[in-house]
């Protein structure tokens, strides 16, 4: 069996302190002899020089310590939603959380959807309030907040003593004066709520052993029916250590076995400029050493691990073993990409799309004789990230990205000017738009002129249900097109659906192949591959497209003096708006409303409640929009509508 490893992530809404634990938990585990100061550009986590100059985390960063004989790999992520991918690759690894809120901002909108994700994956999770010692500290609205807002059975674990002090403390539950707090029945309830023995104690009055209640808690907690809330200011080392001693009582860690066959999965690529591209792994099986073979399953082969190396403290070390459970990195295996299973077992990988990017953004060169060059950089950091989905439009001269946000866009300006020495200028993001077909229609596709040639076949295509997504069927037999010819056909109906006849991604769409023909002397697979998108765009043409458009959930909370105005600002931007809900003075409002009407309406609502009102906002699916409430954009490159000229850029007559 592999030594004890717990990977744990410390999540949080952006400032709330995820960075500065992290720095007090390194120092309290004797990794650093000085905690890092983010606001002084010494954090060991930021190690971009980008993360230093900011005080922001940019991307998710390892450190290693240990704790009463564990191995504690600590995963710091961001807190801007701007880079909520590094966060949703990180997720799949995670043995628990730490979700931290700040106990002066409260439950902010980013710690909703952490919540939420958390929760779904069934990641084990605990709450730690921080920042009691500030002005305006609001410890036990919080906890009620939670209990009402994000429906959490509360378990504290410690309760604050002079609260919005400087000498700001807390009482630990471990403390012999913590069961004097008044708030100690909350804990009993909550137990009691999901233990008989406990409920029937509690109401005969009889006391209960803290002791005996914390053992119970424990175990309700691997049952996900309780969740432990800390407190403690982590600027000045409060609550840190207790954090550390409740989190190895309440989370086991996994059966992790190194004598099992290797099981393996990459969770993130990064550059560093003396090694490399590094590929981050978590072993959750078996053992790896240096220049073993492993097997890539999307790749379907074997391939060669040339050295394992570690983070340790920010310096990357090189490592002769990588036991189960742990976390690694791998260099000089540059077919490796994020979401790659290695090993024949199958990975029960913890997935989620925390938000969809729903901006685009086209990356010009300051030189326009770079172009080239900056497109080998765009490449690269989207094979780092995969949700930046580049594209390069050769015959417009068009860079372009997928963003989450506009701070993404300033962090990538910097990125490819120290990393590739390129000036980018990046235009105004654009909201992504999407397309569906309108009916159902047929689609057809004759190529076999000039020979050799020949795939012949007709699709059924017809719009389905929102957010479905992409539905193929063949029900043509081997007889009329071979398997082999069929596979490919599958294998290119993504690819012919990058763009839709108004220029957008078209989804939500069932396609059926119903008649076919191949030829024994004349067809080749490429053939298939050339006619599917004719074949595609033939039915979308004759179908017609609806556009959709992205849109946000939002939950507003604010005083009801402002609910005319807000409501009227929803109007305008086309929103739904359900029927308000009232909460003494305040109301509350929820809807749905277009990303395009409404990316800037945060500093508006900010502006009319005097910065008092709550403003949630998540990513909510695609709905149906008018030509002119949206945006049709010409086909970028060759159109397979235009068959002969699709026909010659394929064939490799004619270069766009």
């Amino acid at each position: 069996m592999s030594k004890s490893i717990i990977n744990i992530g410390i999540l949080a809404h952006v400032d709330a302190g995820k960075t500065t634990i992290t720095e007090q938990l390194l120092y309290l585990g004797g990794a650093v002899k000085k905690a890092g100061n983010v606001d002084k550009g010494s954090a060991t986590t930021d190690q971009l020089s980008i993360e230093k100059q900011r005080g922001i985390s940019v991307k998710t960063a390892t450190a290693t310590f240990n704790w009463k004989d564990v191995q504690i790999n600590l995963i710091d992520t961001p807190g801007h939603t701007d880079f909520v991918s590094e966060i949703e690759r990180i997720l799949q690894i995670l043995d628990c959380a730490i979700l931290v809120i700040s106990s002066v901002e409260g439950i902010q909108s980013h710690t909703y959807l952490l919540w939420e994700t958390l929760k779904d994956l069934k990641i084990p999770t605990l709450l730690f309030i921080n920042k009691i010692d500030r002005p305006g500290s609001q410890y036990d609205s919080i906890l009620k907040a939670l209990h009402t807002e994000l429906k959490i059975n509360c378990f504290p674990l410690s309760f604050v003593k002079d609260e919005a002090e400087n000498n700001a403390s807390i009482i630990d539950y471990l403390d012999k004066n913590f069961s004097s707090n008044s708030n100690i029945e909350m804990n009993t309830e909550v137990v009691a709520e999901h233990d008989e023995p406990t409920l029937n104690k509690y109401l005969e009055g009889e006391k209960i052993d803290s002791t005996t209640l914390y053992k119970k808690a424990t175990e309700l907690f691997n049952q996900n029916c309780l969740t432990p809330i800390l407190s403690g200011s982590a600027k000045n080392g409060i609550g840190i250590e207790e954090l550390m001693n409740h989190l190895i009582q309440f989370i086991q860690p996994n059966d992790y076995d190194s004598n099992k066959v290797v099981s393996a999965i990459v969770y993130k690529l990064e550059h560093d400029k003396k090694h490399g591209r590094l590929i981050q792994i978590k072993l959750f099986s078996g053992q790896l050493k240096n220049k073993d073979i492993i097997y890539n399953q999307r790749l379907k082969k074997e391939v060669k691990i040339v050295q394992i190396k570690k983070r340790v403290l920010g310096k990357i070390q090189d490592l002769n073993l990588l036991e189960a459970g742990d976390i690694g990195i791998l260099t000089g295996v540059p077919e490796l990409r994020v979401g790659d299973i290695l090993g024949k077992a199958e990975v029960s990988s913890k997935q989620n799309k925390l938000q969809e990017a729903v901006l685009s953004t086209q990356v010009k060169p300051e030189n326009e004789a770079q172009i080239a060059q900056l497109a080998e950089a765009l490449q690269e950091l989207s094979i780092e990230d995969p949700d930046l989905e580049f594209k390069w439009y050769k015959s417009e001269n068009e860079l372009q990205l997928k963003l989450h946000g506009p701070i993404q866009k300033e962090i990538l300006q910097d990125l490819i000017k120290e990393r590739y020495d390129l000036d980018a200028i990046f235009e105004d993001p654009t909201v992504i738009y999407k397309e569906t077909p309108k009916k159902k229609a047929e689609g057809f596709v004759r190529y076999w002129m000039p020979k050799p040639c020949w795939a012949i076949m007709k699709f059924e295509i017809e719009p389905g249900k929102r957010n479905s997504g992409v539905i193929y069927e063949s029900k043509v037999g081997v007889n009329d097109i071979h398997q082999k010819y069929q596979n490919e056909v599958a294998n290119t109906i993504h690819k012919a659906l990058e763009q839709g006849i108004k220029g957008w991604e078209v989804t939500d769409i069932k396609i059926s192949l119903i008649e076919g023909e191949d030829h024994t002397v004349h067809s080749n697979p490429g053939d298939f591959v050339l006619a599917t998108p004719m074949g595609i765009m033939n039915g979308l043409q004759n179908s017609d497209t609806q556009l959709l458009e992205p849109m946000l959930k939002f939950e507003i909370k604010a005083h009801e003096s402002i609910l005319g105005s807000v409501n009227s600002d929803l109007i305008q931007m086309r929103a739904e708006i359900h029927t308000p809900e009232f909460e003494d003075e305040n109301f509350v409002l929820k809807g749905r409303i277009p990303v395009s009407t409404s990316m800037d309406y945060s500093i508006r609502l900010n502006s009319l409640s005097s910065g008092k009102a709550k403003y949630i906002i998540n990513f909510d699916g695609y709905r149906e929009c008018s030509d002119e409430e949206g945006k049709i954009r010409t086909f970028k490159g060759v159109s397979p509508l235009d068959e002969s000229l699709w026909i010659l850029h394929n064939r490799g007559a004619y270069k766009a």
